[in-house]
């Protein structure tokens, strides 16, 4: 076991430590961060660059869709009479350099030339085709060598007649591939296999092994865009040097909050809210028997706690750091939510009662009622509630309406431990408690002439006076339970009838009425005292 000392001896040594990795988390979170929002930044400014680049692409060539098919009717007339609109709609679009008309694999007539007789396949292989193609290609007529866009429109069925116009691609690469530097230092045109960079020809795709490649495909035509640069991962380290100030100052300072935060806190309260989230606590219970029959007719639930830091730590170390740190509350809460869990292991029988133990400060603005509602009767139980107000807590800051309130929902409340705190007659008055419980230091004075031996008698005769019931805690020999007995206390609690014991042991103790030992994980554990 555990003393507060120690355990508040440990939480020092560990304070130092607990500063010191908060800065160093603070100090890795912040430039994660940093270095993820500029990798994010980077990746957002290339997809941006690249949308826009094919936006604009986009946007230049929707008006030769309306032009190819204004142009479809003329494929098949003579040259005399086409050549007029070829001209006029070449000089609407700026960027179209050039139109012709094929007729039957034979480009006759061109914008610029007027009448011809070329095989069209002898200019451009793979033309004509049964179908739409945009080619990157160079121009093999006008200005020889220079890339060209061909967009190819059939009018015919085999393919072999339609309307091809040539795209001054060099107008288009000015506009809308233009490298943004450093960010992206290359930007390709991708059309099938062919590709153009700005300022260059039109090549095979390059090699570049130490750089970042991203293709960006066209929704409406069959081109593409690739933007070749440092990689947003590269350019957000490049970066992060210059977080380093920023996520030092901020480190020291979440450090050095953490110290000051700590300073006064040489509690266990950190331990407590860190078992409960981790569900280290367990609930026993011990049962109580009547007095008169023998038989078991309700349990008293205790609380448990094996930290795998520190070991088992006593309820007498737990219960008072966790009522100085107003953690009290959330101690019940989680012993009642874990009860209602578990009742199947208990007889479903009004006459069975439950004691769960409770304190002063949690009747404060009716925190209790909530908990009983939202907890124990939201689950419809069988099995009667019985509130055990601990007397080591201030009674008189109980509101006597909550327990008239508690009475209402048919909530029993019982003083524990009377006659050890700071009772006085008139709590009875203003609580009306419906239980009173002996404490195990009465119960052992039985039969001696200790002062407490008539404390125990009077506490008896008081409590038959006001039609109270008795509870006598700390029962360990038969002496002691026949002097109770005779004496008219209703039930009878203590290790001369069971131990404590984890919840799903119960049913077999109650079948066999046998004493088994308290385990956890298959090891005997010390018996803690009751709180």
């Amino acid at each position: 076991m555990h003393t507060a000392q120690r355990i508040i001896r440990n939480y020092r040594r560990k304070r130092l430590s607990v500063c010191i990795s908060l800065a160093v988390a603070a100090l890795f979170l912040t430039l994660s961060v940093r270095f993820i929002s500029e990798r994010n930044l980077y990746e957002r400014q290339i997809t941006d660059f690249s949308q826009r680049a094919i936006l604009s692409i986009e946007a230049l060539l929707a008006p030769l869709e309306k032009v190819g098919e204004d142009l479809a009717p003329l494929v098949g007339h003579t040259c005399t009479e086409a050549h007029l609109p070829l001209r006029e709609q070449a000089a609407r679009l700026q960027i179209v350099r050039a139109i012709a008309l094929i007729d039957n694999g034979v480009l006759y007539c061109s914008s610029i030339f007027g009448a011809r007789g070329v095989m069209l396949n002898q200019l451009q292989p793979g033309l004509p085709s049964p179908v739409q193609q945009l080619l990157l290609s160079t121009d093999q007529v006008l200005l020889k060598g220079t890339p060209v866009l061909i967009r190819w429109l059939p009018t015919s069925l085999n393919g072999q007649s339609g309307v091809m116009q040539i795209i001054n691609i060099e107008l288009i690469t000015s506009l809308a591939i233009t490298p943004d530097h450093p960010l992206i230092r290359r930007v390709l045109f991708n059309v099938g296999p062919n590709h153009l960079e700005y300022g260059s020809d039109v090549r095979p795709p390059p090699e570049g092994e130490r750089e970042s490649r991203q293709v960006f495909p066209s929704s409406r035509y069959p081109f593409s865009v690739t933007v070749i640069g440092p990689t947003p991962e590269y350019l957000a380290w490049r970066d992060l040097p210059g977080q380093l100030p920023l996520a030092l100052i901020l480190s020291l300072l979440i450090g050095y909050m953490a110290w000051l935060a700590t300073a006064g806190r040489m509690s266990f309260s950190w331990e407590i809210n860190l078992g409960l989230a981790a569900r280290e606590f367990e609930v026993f219970c011990q049962p109580l028997l009547s007095a008169r029959t023998q038989q078991c007719v309700g349990v008293e639930i205790l609380l448990r706690w094996n930290n795998p830091r520190q070991g088992w730590i006593s309820p007498d170390v737990f219960i008072p750091l966790a009522e100085q740190q107003n953690l009290i509350a959330p101690l019940t809460r989680y012993v009642m939510t874990e009860t209602v869990h578990q009742l199947h292991y208990f007889p479903a029988d009004s006459a069975f009662h439950i004691g769960i133990n409770v304190a002063a400060s949690h009747f404060h603005r009716g925190a209790i009622l909530d908990d009983v509602r939202r907890i124990w009767l939201s689950a419809h139980p069988h099995q009667q509630l019985i509130l055990e107000l601990t007397e080591r807590d201030a009674l008189p800051d109980v509101d006597h309406r909550m327990v008239r309130e508690l009475h209402r929902y048919g909530v029993k409340l019982a003083i524990d431990d009377f006659g050890t705190g700071q009772s006085a007659l008139s709590y009875l008055e203003k609580l009306h408690p419906d239980v009173l419980k002996i404490d195990k230091s009465f119960t052992a004075a039985i039969g001696t002439d200790a002062v407490n031996s008539t404390v125990t008698d009077i506490i008896i005769a008081l409590g038959q006076r006001l039609n109270i019931e008795l509870v006598a805690e700390g029962v360990e020999t038969e002496a002691q339970a026949a002097h109770l007995k005779q004496h008219g206390v209703t039930f009878l609690q203590g290790y001369l009838y069971a131990k404590p014991m984890p919840l799903r042991e119960f049913p077999q103790w109650l079948a066999g009425r046998t004493h088994p030992p308290a385990r956890h994980n298959g090891q005997a554990i010390p018996v803690l005292p009751v709180q």
